[in-house]
Parts: C-alpha cells; sequence; structure tokens
C-alpha cells in the first residue's frame, strides 16, 4: 500500500456536478441531490483502504453531528472494480449499513466523477460552501493507522465551524494522504 496524498484542487473552485448510483438507495444522485443548506462535505473514499477504515467511525460520527447543522454529506468510490472486487457496488451498499452511514454511498463507474475533483486517495476530502466554492480540501486530521493519534476530525471540524461562522478558512491547509485510487487501465 502506497501512501499517496491529494491533489489540492484549487481553493475557490466551484463543484463539479455528477449523477452517480447511491450504493444504499439505488436512486441515481446528483449534486444538487446531496447539496446541504448551507455547504456539503464530499469523501472520496473506498472499502478497503486502512486509512478510511480507520476513519470510517469518527466520519460517521461527525457526519451525524453536522447534518443537524445543514451541512450535506456524500461518500463516492471510484475505485476499479475489476481488480479489486471488495469495492464493488454491492459490498458498498453492505458497508454503509454495517457502518450506519447517514449519507449516500456513490459509485463512480467512469472514474470521471474522481477525475473532476482532482481526488488522488482515499480518504479525499472536498468541503464547499452554500455557492459550491471549494472553502477546503485536506485531511480529516492527524491521525493514521499505527500513529497513535485518535481521529476527531480536528482539521476538518474547524474548516467546517469557520465556514459556518462565515469566517475565513487558513489557506494553510495538509493534503490527506491514504491509499491512492486505483484507476482503471486504458
Amino acid at each position: 500500500m502506497a501512501l499517496t496524498e491529494s491533489n489540492m484542487m484549487a481553493i475557490g473552485s466551484l463543484a463539479p456536478n455528477f449523477a452517480l448510483l447511491d450504493t444504499i438507495s439505488g436512486e441515481q444522485l446528483s449534486y444538487e441531490d446531496i447539496k446541504g443548506q448551507k455547504g456539503t462535505v464530499i469523501f472520496f473514499t473506498c472499502n478497503h483502504c486502512p486509512y478510511v477504515i480507520h476513519l470510517n467511525e469518527a466520519i460517521v460520527k461527525l457526519a451525524n453531528e453536522y447534518l443537524l447543522n445543514g451541512i450535506g454529506f456524500v461518500a463516492i468510490s471510484s475505485n476499479d472494480v475489476e481488480k479489486y472486487p471488495q469495492d464493488s457496488p454491492e459490498k458498498m451498499s453492505l458497508l454503509a449499513r454495517e457502518q450506519n452511514y447517514p449519507f449516500p454511498y456513490l459509485y463512480d463507474a467512469t472514474q470521471d466523477v474522481a477525475k473532476a475533483y482532482e481526488a488522488a486517495c482515499t480518504p479525499d476530502i472536498y468541503v464547499f460552501d452554500a455557492e459550491e466554492e471549494l472553502v477546503y480540501r485536506g485531511r480529516f486530521d492527524q491521525s493514521r493507522p499505527g500513529n497513535d493519534v485518535p481521529p476527531t476530525g480536528a482539521d476538518l471540524r474547524e474548516a467546517i465551524d469557520l465556514m459556518l461562522k462565515g469566517m475565513p478558512i487558513t489557506e494553510n491547509q495538509y493534503p490527506s494522504a491514504g491509499c491512492g485510487i486505483k484507476w482503471k487501465q486504458v
């Protein structure tokens, strides 16, 4: 497992739209369908990445808190399921139910959405404000598997809290790091 960091999409970028299969409901959902009234958090993730597994419980806890404050959440998996069948839509649906995801878990079969967001790793995290402009991209917090730092979501929480208060978010944002997205060979 090679450690891969975020590409760090430009702050101020508009959220690329999408229409993807929600593996929980079976419906096609767009950015418009999942966005929150006050902002939106997008996680590029997958089932098997140890960095994601390490954070899953904390991500669910954080999402449950901020959904009540008008923040929309969505998880998107873009991995090549032919080479990584543990990331198939059927297994995504099972994991989402086991983990009690309070947000949709979308499957990016073409990997076009990951490319549009410049996603590179799992987890790769983006926060868009109510005007759909990127205000944060980067890590959940300092916690990594094996570093004995408990996952709290400190970096993400700070960004969301500042956005909700209408305050500027520091431009000193740290890239997320995890498993590289499993790109299809063309």
